[in-house]
């Protein structure tokens, strides 16, 4: 009953082609973060600017300009590792959880650097994940002590902190809104998915069978699907039936997929782990085709994050030898993208 989206799905005329996706190449390389504590761990791109936001295990946040390739503002003050960052709306406000049980809201100011607006200390453990609500005025942060907080965004207030009552003392290693904003799924460091009803904050599905921490959580547009990433790989949810009906095992047991993302359209599905794959998404009956894999980056860190850009027209993605890469069509294919 929770899983009907009002969402009119309609896929945009600019949106990548599957033709043009399997063309596409690495285009650029950009060494964010520090040397000495090397890697990417989450990254969000804000569509309207074509911003770039990473989070790296130097306890800095990036904001990187894609267009121009520079960096417009780093955000500091976390003191252990950044685990997530969101964007809000229209950029102004980026929101980061981090390894130190904090969170941190930064407002953007006329000068193009960000200021910390509220430290929120609720968490008694790593905060693991952040995700915005559809309404751009909440957040929900899930962290490692096994509860998730509602806060009111304008504030900074933590209007509810849930608490996992089922008695099982996992913690929550990654969280995101259904398109709606009417559930919220989080993933537990015991392979555990759990479907929660926002308004009530009841828990109303749980989903079995990963093997080790879920590692990332993604809803299609159109509410449909839910994909859940792990040790043992993809499995895609049809969330009309509450049913597993597909899983991906693009790697062997000893290499975690540590990325799992939609793009904006819910035509495209991508994965990260040692190298990246894309699929074209279809019906729950139909076969799902990878329909480009990227090379292996295992040799130079792995991948921990792999988001697609506006229109599917590039694909960001951060790896543990801090890089960004990003790929796409080159000029000269016929791509309108800056290089």
């Amino acid at each position: 009953m929770y899983f009907h989206s009002n969402v009119l799905h309609q896929i945009p005329s600019t949106l990548a082609s599957v033709d043009a996706v399997e063309r596409y190449t690495q285009l650029t390389v950009n060494p964010l973060h520090r040397t000495n504590k090397p890697g990417i761990l989450s990254l969000d791109i804000l569509y309207s600017k074509d911003l770039i936001a990473t989070a790296g295990a130097d306890s800095n946040a990036v904001l990187f300009d894609r267009p121009s390739g520079q960096v417009v503002s780093t955000l500091s003050g976390h003191s252990k590792k950044v685990t997530s960052v969101k964007f809000v709306a229209d950029g102004e406000l980026v929101v980061t959880g981090s390894a130190d049980k904090t969170v941190r809201v930064w407002q953007g100011s006329e000068d193009g650097n960000y200021d910390c607006r509220n430290i929120l200390k609720d968490h008694t453990a790593e905060v693991q994940a952040v995700t915005i609500h559809a309404t751009n005025n909440y957040f929900v942060t899930a962290s490692l002590d096994s509860t998730w907080c509602f806060y009111e965004l304008a504030s900074g207030l933590c209007l509810t902190q849930v608490e996992d009552t089922s008695g099982s003392s996992e913690g929550y290693t990654s969280a995101a809104f259904h398109p709606d904003g009417l559930i919220l799924g989080t993933g537990t460091s015991g392979a555990i998915v759990k479907i929660w009803d926002v308004k009530s904050q009841a828990n109303v599905a749980r989903f079995d069978g990963h093997i080790g921490a879920v590692t990332a959580i993604s809803f299609s547009e159109n509410g449909y699907f839910l994909a859940t990433a792990a040790q043992d790989g993809v499995k895609l949810w049809d969330l009309r039936r509450l049913k597993n009906f597909r899983t991906f095992t693009p790697y062997d047991e000893n290499t975690p997929t540590q990325s799992v993302e939609f793009d904006h359209s819910g035509s495209y599905l991508a994965l990260g782990g040692s190298d990246i794959r894309v699929y074209q998404v279809a019906k729950v009956k139909s076969e799902w085709n990878c329909i480009k894999t990227f090379p292996d980056l295992s040799g130079t860190g792995k991948t921990t994050c792999v988001k697609f850009g506006p229109d599917a027209k590039y694909i960001a993605v951060g790896s543990m030898d801090r890089n960004l890469r990003i790929f796409g069509l080159p000029e000269e294919d016929g791509g309108a993208m800056e290089s």
